[in-house]
């Protein structure tokens, strides 16, 4: 099964990320591939990102069952490591055991390499904001006990979502603001904090000006890319599912905001998840 075309008649076919002809060696560092959308298709869609030059992919478990039912997907896939965290959405579910089985997977799985996402999204409320404020805090704690980066996500909550980091002591401890799309105020707020920007498909889109003048102005060193699969698809493939493979386009955004050669923005963006994630340690 190949990338899902979708009908576009009369117009030119959709670039194929393969024609970037970018090298092995980049990182996609948030994927969701333990997704009904993958699964009929889950090991063509990780053939095609390594065919694409994507060596590493951060798959993100949303929460202890998820992480039990899927982590077994990856099990021949050595190039994919995992983040585990309970999302906003979920937060009305946690217990003392959501937190114990989270304790016991990161102290006996070496793949496991973040907590997260996690954090506060006002934007749906799908858990009650004191919950969701509660089981962020755990989580930021948790990662300091297990000795992981945080990975979270905000939505529609950000000066909340600054106020339990502060509060929890976060200033200039390892942590990457998933799925960036916020102005130049906005990055430097994070960066001032000590912490790292990850850029979604987001980017390519027409209308994300703003996005692409933070982008600009972030360090190179501060920066690593994602898809957010099956979501947020960059251009060209805007409106159907995403998947690693498309992380390409992002880069080259990335590289067309910043002026640079798109092989240098995949490389550094590679050695900085590498770093970020601690991905040559097992």
């Amino acid at each position: 099964m190949g990338y899902e075309m979708g009908k576009k008649k009369n117009k030119k076919p959709r670039e194929l990320p393969e024609a970037l002809g970018l090298p092995t060696g980049g990182v996609e560092t948030h994927a969701h591939l333990d997704m009904e959308p993958f699964a009929e298709d889950l090991d063509a869609v990780l053939d095609r990102a390594e065919a694409c030059g994507v060596a590493r992919i951060g798959q993100v478990f949303l929460g202890p069952e998820a992480y039990e039912k899927g982590r077994g997907l990856f099990e021949s896939r050595p190039g994919v490591f995992f983040l585990l965290g309970v999302h906003p959405h979920d937060a009305k579910g946690w217990t003392d055991e959501t937190l114990s089985a989270m304790r016991a997977a990161f102290a006996s799985d070496s793949r496991l390499k973040a907590v997260g996402e996690a954090g506060l999204d006002y934007y749906y409320d799908y858990s009650p904001r004191d919950v969701q404020r509660r089981v962020f805090a755990a989580q930021l704690q948790l990662a300091c006990e297990v000795d992981r980066p945080m990975v979270v996500h905000s939505r529609d909550a950000l000066d909340e979502t600054f106020e339990v980091l502060e509060a929890e002591g976060f200033k200039d401890r390892p942590l990457l603001w998933h799925c960036f799309g916020g102005d130049t105020a906005f990055a430097r707020r994070v960066l001032d904090n000590g912490w790292m920007i990850s850029i979604p498909g987001a980017v390519t889109w027409k209308k994300m000006d703003e996005l692409r003048e933070a982008v600009e102005m972030i360090p190179m060193d501060r920066l690593v890319l994602e898809t957010d699969c099956p979501f947020l698809a960059p251009d060209p493939w805007r409106g159907k599912r995403n998947e690693p493979a498309f992380i390409g386009f992002t880069a080259r955004a990335v590289a067309e905001a910043k002026g640079l050669p798109l092989e240098e923005i995949w490389r550094v963006t590679a050695e900085n998840a590498t770093r970020f994630f601690r991905l040559d340690e097992e």
